[in-house]
């Protein structure tokens, strides 16, 4: 899309805005909080502490020579990007770069004994393991006599709602709209979206994981109520190849995630075992491409997954930062249209999202103006959330 004052890329360099805060504040945070997460040795925190100061002070520094991404990332900018301002280059540029370095420093890519250990697993583990998960697994048990249209609705809710699912799930129970209010979606093409899966059970579903922990483990559960209910034949779950953006899926979580539901009493555990056998019979297969950690949107994406995605009945985005490389991190006005946002895309494509940034489109103006109005920062409070299809 050509630069327009209303769809120009977002940058970090204004400061009191959502994105400088990020780069300025959340990014600091998150280095403190890995430097103190595992018992990294000398080098590794000074690596680290540089980091701080380099975010803090410094500027774009190129990878090493030795990186086994470097060419890619020149590719992907770096070439263009070095020795600039981190608050001057492309937000989502500089938010993904940052967790590249991030890993740099800890010895991610280097030989040794912390070659590929995530620095985020412990906040991924003590999440999955959290009580708020027993909870969430235990309210599938509601579900077993429900029709399945609110079966259906549930799954696709707690999936939608992540760290909430059981607020998805409890919001179709009967009666559940006189003891909850209303999640706040902004956008509902739920009814289209069920539309494009055909009754044969044919379907091959493409699902783009977005967080590990108490995130992942309700796309896992609606994964299982698909292939359990004959709605889908298939499905391929996109994660991370790498750790990325502090909580975003990679296997190990995939993994930790279908262990977790497998060990499980009632429901939980039944979905568990069954993605177990569907790993196993090919009816479930989990992907990890590069281009899941590239700092550009999935209209730049390379031809072989874009053969992916066209030859799927749907493929559904999940999370934040996937809907702002489906769309765009541009400052559109909300009302900009999804459809045309998503032109580019090779096949059918959902969005189920909690607004976290203030990247937005396919809002009506009546919406808008209401959200508006309520004076909430309802772009980046996680109050709120949408399920768009094209």
């Amino acid at each position: 899309m050509p630069e327009t004052p209303f769809a120009s890329v977002i940058l970090g360099n204004e400061p009191g805005s959502f994105p400088h805060g990020v780069l300025a504040e959340r990014h600091p945070a998150i280095i403190r909080q890995v430097r103190d997460a595992l018992p990294y040795g000398p080098g590794q925190r000074r690596a680290l502490d540089e980091l701080l100061r380099n975010c803090a002070e410094g500027t774009v520094e190129p990878l090493p020579a030795d990186a086994p991404d470097r060419a890619a990332w020149q590719a992907w900018g770096l070439a263009e990007y070095a020795g600039r301002s981190w608050f001057d280059v492309p937000w989502l540029w500089s938010e993904s770069y940052f967790y590249r370095r991030l890993l740099e420093a800890v010895g991610y890519f280097a030989p040794g004994p912390w070659r590929g250990i995530d620095p985020f697993r412990p906040v991924k583990r003590a999440e999955l393991d959290a009580p708020e998960t027993d909870r969430e697994l235990a309210a599938l048990d509601g579900l077993r006599d429900l029709p399945e249209p609110e079966r259906d609705r549930a799954l696709l809710h707690g999936s939608l709602w992540g760290n909430r699912a059981d607020l998805g799930f409890r919001l179709s129970a009967e009666g559940a709209e006189d003891r909850e209010p209303a999640p706040a979606l902004v956008a509902d093409d739920s009814e289209r979206l069920w539309s494009l899966l055909p009754p044969d059970g044919t379907a091959g579903l493409v699902l783009v994981a977005d967080n590990a922990g108490r995130e992942l483990v309700p796309d896992l559960l609606l994964l299982a109520h698909l292939l359990a209910g004959d709605r889908i034949a298939r499905a391929v779950l996109h994660v991370k190849p790498h750790p990325y953006y502090v909580s975003d899926a990679i296997m190990a979580d995939v993994l930790d995630g279908l262990e977790r539901l497998r060990t499980a009493p009632g429901a939980a555990g039944e979905h568990g075992r069954l993605l177990r056998r569907a790993m196993a019979d090919g009816r479930l297969t989990v992907r990890a491409h590069p281009f899941s950690c590239a700092p550009l949107p999935y209209e730049r994406m390379p031809d072989d997954l874009r053969a992916e995605f066209a030859a799927a009945t749907l493929t559904v985005f999940k999370g934040d930062l996937n809907y702002r490389r489906l769309v765009g991190d541009r400052r559109r006005p909300p009302t900009a249209s999804f459809a045309a946002a998503t032109a580019y895309f090779p096949g059918p494509v959902a969005a189920l999202r909690t607004l976290k940034s203030e990247v937005v489109t396919g809002l009506t103006a009546a919406t808008e103006a209401r959200l508006v109005a309520a004076g909430q920062r309802w772009r980046t409070d996680g109050t709120h959330a949408l399920v768009q299809v094209n």
